[in-house]
């Protein structure tokens, strides 16, 4: 160990009896990282472990519930789960583990402010996460929006709201279309989810402009595949299609975009407009730290995990969730979603604490329980067991009760139900604030000098 390596670890292990206790790294807040390191440290006794989770932010984001923050429908407070509040014996550090080199058990980690510096550590936990998957698409850097944190949900929600304003204020057409136009692209359950809220959330603003339309708004989901919301399976898939065609959502299927340059949107069937909106929900891919690191990767780079969710081939280091690639036993893999990472939770904890006290590990197994996803206020898709499958409003209610079952916290699950029978009780909010991207620009129009004063 070098000498810079050597001060480090001192700084992070401390000396005496502190320096014996073995040291358990997570990496990652999200919603496996929260809920292992929340279970490992009700479970351990005093002295067994300490527990450090690395994350950028201070909270974990329920991310299942994004679009409806977008919709309004919850508040983004409410979606999220600070983590120094629910992980008191754990230390809680800002900033984001950049490399990985396991063999030495040591991380570099790049705080919120700072240089960098190493950490050391005895086990490991990946519960890095995903981030959205982009392709070469001209325009796409420049003019999209994914919605993967709270903070673009909260964007989108004002940007829509927006784009009604400014259609509202022009007298130029051309102007006007584009502000109406609204392109989303990927048909899996974020992207599905986001158009069935937000065209929820802009059809009923319009009601507060005599001047739009419902007629006006144009809302397309673009789809390479086939099909949408290949979860849910292909029957109730194909109902969730009708609905949104029947709310007048143009979904293009088998259709690429091709370029969204000066938010010129070109799609690979030949059709091109312009467009004030363009969300990207065309996959994930697992944290670029994974890349920077020693440990095993599968074909599409995620760790290479057991069915114990160790890392194969790997000592004291486990993985799960969208950063993992878990067996399902059947020569595939679980999908990454919430009804998997709940339940990864407790697995992945129990069997750090096994390996701990020298126990026997548990594998990982779970039966498919169906999938839900919500397409809008009282409009939803679910196949529940592989028999009962739904759409419409009892989805919506399926979709709504599974939900607030898995977002962590009895706090949060209050606050949400609470949103919940307020817009049940009052009409939407339709309240604008794009200034929240850019909240100094008033003060420094206000500070910049006059002419004279500058002369």
């Amino acid at each position: 160990m070098s000498a810079t390596q050597e001060r480090n670890y001192r700084l992070v292990h401390g000396g005496g009896d502190q320096a014996q206790i073995p040291h358990v790294l997570v990496v990652g807040g999200g919603y496996l990282g929260m809920c292992a390191a929340q279970r490992m440290q009700r479970k351990l006794g005093p002295g067994e472990a300490r527990i450090t989770v690395v994350d950028p932010n201070s909270y974990m984001t329920y991310q299942p519930f994004l679009p409806e923050t977008a919709a309004g429908s919850i508040s983004p407070r409410n979606v999220v789960v600070p983590l120094r509040k629910v992980l008191p014996r754990a230390d809680v550090r800002g900033g984001r583990v950049v490399r990985i080199r396991h063999a030495e058990r040591i991380v570099e980690i790049e705080p919120t402010e700072g240089e960098n510096y190493e950490l050391g550590y005895d086990y490991l936990v990946m519960a890095a996460g995903a981030v959205s998957r982009t392709l070469p698409v001209p325009g796409l850097a420049d003019w999209g929006i994914g919605i993967k944190t709270v903070a673009e949900a909260a964007y989108l929600r004002n940007h829509v709201l927006n784009q009604l304003n400014i259609a509202d204020s022009t007298t130029d057409p051309e102007v006007r279309r584009k502000a109406l136009n609204f392109v989303f692209v990927g048909g899996g359950f974020a992207g599905a989810e986001a158009i069935g809220e937000l065209e929820d959330l802009a059809r009923d603003a319009t009601r507060l402009y005599p001047s739009i339309g419902m007629d006006d708004l144009k809302f397309y989901l673009v789809e390479a595949a086939d099909r949408i919301l290949p979860e849910v399976g292909p029957e109730v898939g194909d109902k969730a299609l009708k609905q949104l065609q029947l709310r007048g959502i143009d979904v293009r299927l088998n259709t690429r975009l091709e370029s969204a340059v000066d938010q010129h949107i070109v799609l690979s069937d030949g059709d091109a407009f312009d467009a004030g909106t363009l969300v990207w929900t065309a996959g994930v891919k697992p944290s670029p730290v994974v890349a920077d690191s020693d440990l095993p990767l599968g074909p599409k780079g995620h760790v290479d995990t057991t069915e114990y969710l160790t890392v194969a081939g790997v000592d004291r280091a486990f993985a799960g969730g969208d950063n993992a690639q878990v067996p399902d036993g059947n020569g595939g893999f679980y999908p990454p979603n919430a009804q998997n990472a709940v339940r990864q939770a407790r697995v992945l904890a129990d069997n750090v604490i096994a390996t701990l006290r020298g126990g026997e590990l548990t594998a990982y197994r779970h039966k498919n329980k169906g999938a839900v996803a919500g397409l809008g206020l009282h409009k939803g898709a679910a196949q529940l067991l592989d028999r009962i499958k739904l759409t419409g409003r009892p989805a919506w209610f399926v979709h709504r009760g599974y939900h607030l079952y898995a977002v962590p916290t009895l706090n949060r699950k209050l606050r949400v139900l609470a949103n919940w029978t307020f817009s049940a009780l009052f009409p939407r909010d339709f309240t604008s604030l794009p200034e929240l991207t850019e909240p100094r620009q008033a003060f420094e129009e206000a500070a910049r000098p006059e002419p004279s004063q500058a002369r």
